[in-house]
């Protein structure tokens, strides 16, 4: 990357969980960061810690509406990163018609502001894009088992469309882009109500309530400590690998196991009950990152008793405030 693109950033979504995380990594490598986002699942929160730092500027704005991206402060800017979207089932269940607009009005808006300023644009994709898979671990090249009209495809053809997009754009347009598909990360700041395991489980131990389990538990995930996934994801916008790049973590396991290490390690007497299993929730997840510690160098360093103990902390320390 040339000077400028160590120098200025934008990030949609800047007021979510990883965007956020993603603006205090950049800012504390000396990158000026402008956050946009219009705080529908994200929050001000998020960022309260970095209001205030210099070279850092919030603004409050839907990334999808029309010239949303023009006249943003901080630029002109050399890299892009479009984070922007609700992530969650209980958020993209909530908000179905947001979700799709801002895998395409709001990548849209993120690639021209790219194209504009010669910057390296990021599209932060999921794997979700997977669907339930047939092929497992996932890797890059496997195009994915996914319903198109059920609950969950507002989210999956939603990021589906966006890498169809910037795939595009680039082969059309020589815009510089990278695409990072995302695995189950977790950490602080996630919001206890979002519906994912992680916090659900953590918010009921440390309550002493049922931890709710969907089916029997046994559908297994890749858990990703959120330092990790973002250095992941500085690794990628640093190189000139388009991907897409899978960063996840390694160590496949089930939700059931995933609920009882976190009775364990909250001390908590809560009994693991079981309920309905959401319709289209995938069987396997497990990402093949091969490409990403071939071609990035990375790897997960965080293991998931540490990255466990310290989202356990961060959710106690807020409940007890």
């Amino acid at each position: 990357m040339g000077e400028r693109d160590r120098r200025r950033a934008v990030v949609t979504g800047g007021a979510g969980f990883v965007g956020s995380h993603l603006c205090e990594r950049l800012l504390d490598d000396g990158v000026a960061v402008t956050a946009v986002d219009n705080l529908l699942s994200g929050s001000e929160s998020n960022l309260a810690h970095l209001l205030g730092r210099d070279g850092f500027a919030f603004v409050r704005r839907d990334a999808c509406a029309p010239g949303a991206l023009e006249d943003l402060p901080g630029g002109p800017f050399g890299l892009v990163f479009h984070l922007a979207c609700p992530a969650s089932p209980a958020d993209y269940l909530r908000l179905p018609l947001e979700t799709l607009e801002t895998g395409s009005s709001g990548t849209r808006n993120a690639l021209e502001l790219a194209e504009r300023d010669g910057a390296r644009m990021v599209l932060a994709s999921t794997s979700e894009v997977y669907g339930d898979p047939r092929e497992h671990p996932q890797r890059e090249d496997y195009w994915g088992h996914v319903n198109p009209v059920g609950p969950r495809s507002v989210y999956d053809e939603a990021k589906r469309y966006a890498e169809a997009l910037v795939t595009a754009h680039r082969r059309a347009r020589g815009t510089d882009t990278a695409i990072v598909r995302i695995f189950n990360s977790y950490g602080p700041r996630m919001r206890a109500g979002d519906g994912r395991a992680v916090p659900t489980f953590v918010r009921q131990a440390l309550a002493g309530e049922p931890l709710t389990v969907a089916g029997d538990g046994g559908q297994t995930r890749s858990l990703c400590y959120v330092d990790d996934t973002v250095a992941g994801i500085v690794a990628l916008a640093a190189s000139d690998l388009p991907g897409p790049v899978n960063i996840g973590g390694e160590e496949e396991t089930t939700v059931l196991d995933i609920a009882r290490r976190i009775v364990k390690l909250t001390g908590s007497a809560s009994p693991i009950t079981f309920v309905e299993r959401p319709g289209d929730d995938p069987a396997r997840r497990c990402p093949d990152t091969s490409l990403a510690r071939e071609k990035l160098g990375w790897a997960p360093r965080v293991g998931w008793q540490e990255g466990l103990e310290r989202t356990i902390d961060w959710f106690a320390a807020r409940a007890a405030a």
